[in-house]
């Protein structure tokens, strides 16, 4: 087998346009500057609440005084994160891709190793590290999660999705996504429709956490 190597990351286009989580004292939405912000957050948000002096270390002004970032309209498609989803190693890419509306499934999760392979599930991502240890040095399946969003936009996904959901109103949330449906490059699938964590598109927005989707 020909032994693969670690090459410069590629940019991979994914559907989140914004991340956006809410502080647990005032309620306002504060956007994450970064994308592995988020996931540090999200990680840590049960144990570490997520309050607006958390933004300090990007925004030294901020206080719970100031309105929200951003409001829960249809400017975005909003969605879900699941909490304590693990940070991403470092080399590799968490990638969400949201599905066309209409389907069974709301997105597709899947990971960019640091060969630039693309991993869709945890029987692909576990014979990956088995496969290639000079890689995958102090990496495990542990620090991985396909689990995906859940729109907050019900309609989004199909009646026969629908009917077999749990209510998200109490479902916790680490933090929310702002999607982008528009974009050319975005999959379409005879069955794809939204799951059940926050995520936000650019179409429409949520409320308790976000992220954006970028449209190149």
């Amino acid at each position: 087998m020909e032994q693969e190597q670690a090459i410069g990351a590629k940019r991979v286009w994914e559907s989140v346009k914004l991340y956006t989580v809410k502080c647990a004292k005032c309620s306002k939405w504060r956007l994450i500057p970064t994308k592995e912000k988020y996931e540090e957050i999200r990680e840590r948000i049960v144990e570490r609440s997520f309050l607006c002096d958390t933004a300090r270390a990007w925004r030294p002004s901020v206080s719970c005084n100031e309105e929200s970032d951003v409001k829960q309209d249809d400017s975005f498609l909003w969605a879900m994160d699941k909490p304590r989803i693990p940070q991403t190693p470092p080399g590799w890419q968490r990638i969400l891709r949201i599905r066309a509306e209409g389907g069974t499934k709301f997105a597709d999760v899947y990971y960019v190793t640091p060969s630039n392979k693309r991993l869709r599930s945890m029987v692909e991502l576990s014979r990956y590290i088995n496969e290639h240890p000079h890689l995958c040095e102090g990496v495990n399946i542990s620090q991985f999660s396909f689990q995906p969003p859940v729109p907050l936009d019900e309609k989004y996904i199909a009646k026969r999705a629908r009917s077999t959901t749990h209510d998200t109103s109490s479902t916790p949330a680490a933090g929310f996504m702002m999607l982008s449906l528009d974009s050319p490059e975005r999959e379409t699938f005879n069955d794809g429709l939204p799951s059940r964590w926050f995520v936000q598109t650019t179409e429409k927005m949520p409320a308790e956490g976000a992220v954006a989707a970028d449209d190149d």
